[in-house]
């Protein structure tokens, strides 16, 4: 069985997903194939902060693509409730953050940036443990609840068409000349005019797989991530806050997530006992009210590590028909618009909103 598309995107993720909208929007017909289910992996178990951790001691190329994304969220969110009836749960409660030893680095980012930023109101530190250092109150930054954004984007796209090719084994990819004609899966054949690459954390070694001849320089590998959920009741927590290296979550409905953990354990997506004490103890410390209320679920997802964070989206230089858009790191759904912009543009040929030279896939260096 031969099936002719249009462009084919490998990845069900959030990168994946947004390039579809960018895409179907732009009046192309899409397809999107996944291993197994479609917004199951690291899109699904992060905590949908919408701003990067620390922006000011990340690359550049990072904030660019971070608060261009930020912009975009109140109305995607409000297109995509409306049209599908499920809500992402979009909520600027904003961001707190206790420690910020490089306040000035820090106040310089938002100035630069115009994000809104002051010194912490009294009331929003009650019932908070911290070690208080030059504290940070953003007000505006707003969180969506990423498995509920996934759910409505993909009933977005299948309301427009896209179709998805889902629990399917990739074999190989045929080339010829400088394009990709042929993707072939255990059952059928898949002919396309464009292939987008976003397989998440497991990008790298896929395409190093279909395309041993054609290596492109991707350093992308897995990093681990646990976080645990805590049955607690609204106004518990009114706003994020960002501790250290962790961070407590309000969702709408009282939720609370506690996160995260960064361990390299390879494909290993298994929860671990230690990580979960640590959580649970690192939570408790700095909002002891979560004593009261259960842990209701613990989790782990693999996030797809690259240099800096800095993630890879543009064109193959060898196969031209070839895109990538992956290793986006912990910034996959706060970068995802401005990321799915990029790669559209580059992919139909059109101006670009940023310069794309700093995420541009490069060839394997030789031997």
């Amino acid at each position: 069985m031969t099936q002719n598309l249009d462009i084919l995107i490998i990845g069900g993720g959030i990168s994946g997903l947004l390039a579809a909208r960018e895409l179907r929007l732009a009046g192309r017909d899409v397809a999107i194939i996944d291993k197994s289910l479609a917004g199951r992996e690291a899109s699904w178990a992060g905590g949908g902060i919408l701003l990067p951790i620390y922006p000011w001691r990340q690359a550049d190329a990072i904030s660019k693509l971070a608060t261009a994304s930020i912009e975009t969220y109140p109305q995607l969110c409000r297109e995509l409730h409306q049209a599908t009836g499920i809500d992402p749960e979009w909520r600027d409660c904003g961001m707190l953050i206790s420690q910020n030893p490089d306040h000035a680095a820090a106040t310089a980012w938002c100035e630069r940036y115009a994000i809104r930023h002051q010194t912490p109101p009294t009331d929003l530190s009650a019932g908070l443990h911290a070690d208080w250092q030059e504290p940070l109150w953003l007000p505006d930054i707003a969180q969506a609840r990423n498995p509920r954004l996934l759910k409505s984007l993909q009933a977005w796209l299948r309301l427009q068409g896209v179709e998805f090719i889902e629990n399917a084994d990739i074999t190989s990819l045929t080339i010829r000349g400088r394009r990709a004609v042929h993707l072939q899966t255990a059952d059928r054949t898949l002919a396309m005019r464009e292939l987008v690459v976003s397989a998440g954390a497991w990008t790298a070694n896929l395409l190093n797989a279909l395309l041993p001849e054609q290596a492109l320089d991707l350093r992308i590998q897995p990093v681990r991530g646990q976080m645990l959920l805590f049955e607690a009741e609204p106004e518990t927590l009114p706003c994020m806050v960002l501790d250290g290296d962790h961070y407590l979550i309000p969702r709408g409905d009282g939720r609370i997530l506690a996160g995260s953990t960064v361990e390299q354990a390879g494909f290993e997506k298994a929860t671990t006992e230690s990580a979960g004490r640590a959580l649970f103890e690192f939570a408790t410390r700095l909002l002891p009210a979560l004593k009261d209320f259960p842990v209701a679920h613990h989790w782990a997802g693999l996030r797809p590590g690259s240099p800096d964070g800095v993630p890879y989206i543009g064109p193959h230089p060898d196969i031209d028909n070839l895109y990538v858009n992956a290793g986006h790191f912990r910034n996959g759904l706060v970068m995802g618009p401005a990321a799915a912009r990029l790669l559209s543009d580059l992919l139909l040929k059109r101006a670009t909103a940023l310069n794309p030279s700093p995420y541009l896939p490069k060839r394997l260096p030789p031997p």
